[in-house]
């Protein structure tokens, strides 16, 4: 019962999807309405304001992070170990790929699974982060650095601290997160994959688009002809000497 609480309870806090309430805060364009329309931090970047990018990362990541820890601290007495541990971060960032607050419409949960591997094993956390920084620096793709850390992730669990209870969970999260790349797998062998750091065009509104179309056909309307658009009958006449 405890165990199904906690996995609850990892969901909830990864349905907060924090890429949405840090713009709404902000006041800025709902993320799911530019760029690649992924709620996350990389595309929140794409709108130019950097601050708001850092606090959706660092949040989505804590969102990660504190459940998985929580968990380790307090669980051992109920009977929750390290694989009820990583089964919670793996709840957690499902919920951040299917949030039940925002209509299971959410993002693709790189900065969530680093926080749920930072919690499982902070070195593990920290290699992958490594793996995924140089990939950054070298190509300036996140869904190319992303992918490559995925497929990092569970082979140096398996390398380097053996197979335990919580390699399932990470190879899972791991699968999942290539699996959501999937689009941008197509545009990166495509060639039309955005960089890090792009700015992407926010959508015009709707009521401003129909309040130009109005405009633009009263101005047409009401526009005097010009000399091109004046009838034969009305132009100067020239008499030859």
């Amino acid at each position: 019962m405890f165990s199904v609480l906690a996995l609850l309870a990892g969901y909830l806090i990864g349905s907060l999807s924090f890429a949405v309430i840090v713009s709404r805060v902000m006041g800025l364009s709902d993320p799911r309405s530019y760029g690649s329309g992924n709620p996350g931090a990389t595309n929140v970047l794409r709108s130019g304001n950097k601050a708001a990018a850092i606090l959706t990362l660092v949040f989505d990541a804590l969102k990660g992070y504190v459940p998985v820890a929580l968990v380790l601290k307090y669980g051992a007495p109920y009977g929750m170990e390290e694989g009820v541990a990583a089964l919670v971060g793996l709840a957690a960032f499902i919920g951040h790929l299917w949030p039940v607050f925002f209509r299971f419409q959410g993002g693709k949960g790189v900065a969530t699974a680093a926080g749920v591997l930072l919690a499982i094993n902070p070195w593990l956390g920290l290699a992958v982060l490594a793996v995924w920084v140089a990939m950054a620096v070298v190509f300036r793709y996140s869904s190319l650095a992303s992918l490559t850390a995925a497929v990092a992730a569970p082979l140096l669990q398996m390398l380097i601290w053996g197979v335990g209870p919580e390699l399932p969970a990470i190879a899972l999260m791991s699968l999942l997160l290539i699996w959501r790349h999937a689009p941008n797998i197509r545009k990166l062998m495509a060639g039309t994959e955005s960089k890090l750091g792009q700015k992407a065009a926010a959508a015009k509104p709707a009521a401003t688009a129909a309040a130009g179309g109005r405009h633009g056909k009263g101005a047409h309307k009401h526009a005097p002809k010009t000399a091109h658009g004046t009838s034969q009958s009305n132009k100067p006449k020239h008499h030859s000497k």
